[in-house]
């Protein structure tokens, strides 16, 4: 039976089909994703004195948060959420991350408006006593967004429950600083996107 001009031919000794473009041409093979690179060698000095060249380190490579050495960037996590309802989503957010393994002294809660309850009891009992709870880093700690003696914590959940643009402009990067891996952010998103730096 004769073969129609336009189907390609199939011989036995070739391994598989052949990728064919849209205008009739062979497709390219695609290249293999290169190896390791040769180590460098450091010019001037002979082969036999040479020794190894001084890694690099990754940029990217993890760091130990809980060690104090932080990632350059954390991941950023939006859950959508009105003010009135922006607590209640940190709350929960909160409650699933202890639920998950994270340790409550990895954890910093702050709030963009009204206090979290939980601050302002314990504010109620004087400053002094309230930061010694920071600095003491046995349990999940809640302040406000534009509190000046905030420690960085693995992680941070940001309750946009109010407060003005600009107040929110400048506690959503600051908490981006703080944060050692994961940055949460419960509000509005049309307004979270627009006043964090690298939108979410």
């Amino acid at each position: 039976m004769p073969l129609i001009p336009e189907e390609p031919q199939i011989h036995e000794s070739v391994p598989g089909p052949r990728a064919v473009a849209a205008t009739g041409r062979t497709a390219p093979t695609p290249r293999p994703v290169p190896g390791p690179r040769p180590v460098p060698t450091r010019p001037g000095i002979p082969a036999a004195q040479r020794g190894p060249v001084p890694a690099v380190p990754s940029p990217r490579a993890p760091q130990d948060a809980a060690a104090g050495t932080r990632a350059a960037t954390p991941q950023i996590q939006l859950i959508p959420a009105s003010p009135e309802g922006a607590l209640d989503a940190a709350d929960e957010a909160v409650d699933l991350l202890l639920d998950t393994g994270r340790a409550p002294a990895e954890v910093l809660v702050l709030t963009t408006g009204d206090p979290h309850p939980w601050a302002a009891h314990e504010l109620s009992f004087g400053e002094a006593s309230y930061w010694a709870q920071q600095d003491a880093g046995d349990d999940v700690f809640y302040a406000a967004a534009d509190a000046d003696r905030l420690s960085p914590r693995p992680v941070v959940v940001v309750a946009v429950n109010g407060g003005t643009d600009e107040l929110v402009a400048r506690a959503l990067p600051a908490a981006m600083n703080r944060a050692g891996a994961l940055l949460i952010v419960c509000g509005d998103p049309q307004r979270v996107n627009g006043l964090l730096p690298t939108g979410v």
